[in-house]
């Protein structure tokens, strides 16, 4: 109860923002402590929060690489944020994070372009109230949520550490995960049964995809750590978003629940504000493996923060892609 009157009195935390903070306000004093040439991918950017970082990003001067699924709603983010920022710099790519083939693509395109890569947003997201299976005939809301991400991060994970030796400037992974994540037990996070879709719920699926968006963190926070690489990653709430999750699958919400969350909505910007917070501040120098909400550091649940836990997802999930790259070859 506590928690919920402090986030509707919008009261800020230790970082000095709260829930009702925008994304412009917490990047405000950012930019002149900014390197210059900063590069940053997001993914699912062609709408809602991710539209909105890529926005303010690029008005801090960020040179954005914006990965979407529809070309033509990419474009029209990236002409409207040429508008309001002409000397801004937006690149465009095709990314279905649900389809391996489709992230080695995307992949592929990237590196070619020799850029540097300092931040990486792994944003996109989707829930489905019915059963689906991608290409690859693993559930899509696992498959799109946490697969893709994984696979983007892995292959682009050697670029990040050179492209931050090379510069002296830290790297940043940036996971979107949700709050979501606390409502998975143990005994309902199986990692075979959440590829198959076993006794599917949509509101299960894209809590599990979530939590897996935070073990992910964990365990590369850890790897990256034993590297010595100048690289972090951190998971972020970015709240209840009045984004097309909600607005066309009331379902990721129980009924009862709804009528609630409704009024904590968050805008767009308001959404946006952990994901650059956290992209962007100077504060978070060095932090790594965390979970942050409302652009503060908070606690996740038991299980997301199980190390154990999240070396096994990782293992897991990386022999999936092991054995599906020798399938490809063969």
């Amino acid at each position: 109860m506590k928690a919920t009157l402090r986030y509707l009195a919008g009261v800020a935390g230790p970082s000095g923002f709260g829930s009702n903070s925008t994304a412009e306000q917490v990047t405000q004093n950012c930019s002149c402590s900014l390197p210059s040439h900063l590069t940053a991918l997001i993914t699912g950017a062609s709408s809602g929060v991710g539209a909105e970082t890529a926005r303010v990003l690029a008005k801090r001067g960020v040179r954005v690489v914006i990965g979407v699924r529809d070309l033509r709603k990419g474009k029209e983010v990236r002409d409207n944020i040429l508008k309001e920022s002409p000397n801004a710099e937006v690149i465009l790519l095709k990314i279905d994070l649900s389809s391996f083939a489709s992230v080695h693509r995307f992949c592929s395109q990237f590196l070619a372009l020799d850029l540097p890569l300092n931040i990486l947003i792994n944003n996109a997201g989707i829930f489905s109230q019915n059963l689906e299976f991608s290409e690859d005939k693993i559930e899509m809301t696992f498959a799109t949520n946490y697969l893709g991400h994984f696979l983007l991060t892995e292959t682009l994970l050697d670029k990040m550490i050179e492209t931050a030796e090379k510069t002296g400037v830290e790297g940043r992974i940036i996971n979107v995960s949700s709050v979501i994540h606390s409502w998975v037990k143990r005994d309902g996070f199986h990692f075979n049964d959440i590829l198959n879709g076993k006794s599917y719920n949509g509101t299960r699926a894209y809590a599990q995809s979530k939590l897996a968006n935070i073990l992910h963190a964990k365990e590369i926070a850890r790897q990256l750590k034993e590297r010595n690489a100048r690289v972090t990653i951190n998971a972020v709430h970015p709240g209840i978003v009045k984004t097309g999750i909600i607005r066309a699958h009331k379902g990721l919400l129980t009924d009862s629940l709804f009528f609630i969350a409704s009024k904590l909505l968050k805008s767009k910007s308001q959404g946006a504000s952990t994901t650059c917070y956290v992209a962007l501040s100077p504060k978070l120098e060095g932090i790594s493996g965390k979970y942050f909400t409302d652009c503060n550091e908070s606690k996740c649940s038991s299980l997301a923060n199980d190390e154990l836990e999240a070396q096994k997802l990782w293992n897991n999930t990386y022999a999936l892609l092991q054995k599906r790259l020798r399938q490809a070859t063969l």
